[in-house]
């Protein structure tokens, strides 16, 4: 590592993802790092009432919802650039199941990208990362995530399988669960050796990984009670090195 981490929750995830390539941040030690509290999280958490429906599931699932949008980061001056929307594309190689077109998903709300607690987690985030491999500036993609369940459909947060993003970091932080049991989540080697897992369930606990030498997986979500809604909320938020 090259760049200092003053902070010893932010020293711990360096420190791990420049080791094994993945850390778990419980939110209690993100809540500190990023300055927020319990009235911070229930903000942040209304926005995932303004997802819309991901029509382009190739697996015919209607129980993601998203938005979609990314910045530039300068970590080390904090100056974050909300970038011009465009739509969302991975190679078929990288996601096999979705990959390969061009995704035009909904933009990131307004009221989303002016959040407080958005903007100092992912500034706070792209320090660690800087701290793992001196990147000086960053490619931010955020999937602001909905996954529906019901009795007649499971949620499926991966439906990928294990896989990779094709970028440099990743990073997955809860947001909230409602009438939900499932949402494993777990983190390997290439060579598929286990490296964590973990149910992430209270607000702010993040996961986070090196995605150049690890590979990720959620298991799927289904109601406690299938009479009530149920959902999962995440945001996977994507760093690449410029």
């Amino acid at each position: 590592m090259t760049t200092a981490v003053v902070h010893p929750v932010a020293a711990d995830a360096a420190a791990a993802l420049a080791g094994p390539g993945g850390h778990l941040m419980p939110a209690a030690a993100l809540s500190a790092l990023a300055g927020a509290d319990s009235a911070d999280w229930a903000r942040f958490a209304a926005h995932w009432d303004e997802l819309t429906l991901d029509r382009y599931m190739a697996d015919g699932g209607t129980y993601r919802f998203r938005r979609y949008g990314q910045f530039e980061l300068d970590p080390a001056a904090g100056e974050l650039t909300l970038l011009e929307h465009a739509p969302y594309l991975q190679e078929s190689d990288i996601n096999p199941l979705n990959g390969g077109v061009e995704r035009a998903f909904d933009p990131l709300t307004d009221s989303f990208v002016g959040d407080p607690l958005l903007r100092s987690v992912l500034v706070e985030l792209g320090r660690i990362f800087s701290a793992v491999d001196a990147t000086t500036a960053w490619n931010v993609k955020l999937h602001p995530y909905r996954i529906h369940a019901s009795a007649d459909q499971k949620g499926r947060p991966a439906p990928e399988g294990r896989h990779r993003d094709g970028v440099t970091f990743i990073t997955s932080l809860m947001i909230g669960r409602v009438n939900v049991t499932g949402g494993e989540s777990g983190v390997y080697t290439d060579e598929g050796e286990h490296l964590l897992t973990t149910t992430l369930s209270e607000a702010g606990d993040l996961l986070l990984g090196d995605d150049r030498r690890t590979l990720h997986s959620v298991t799927p979500v289904q109601p406690v009670d299938p009479e009530r809604a149920a959902h999962r909320d995440v945001l996977v938020i994507a760093y690449t090195a410029r």
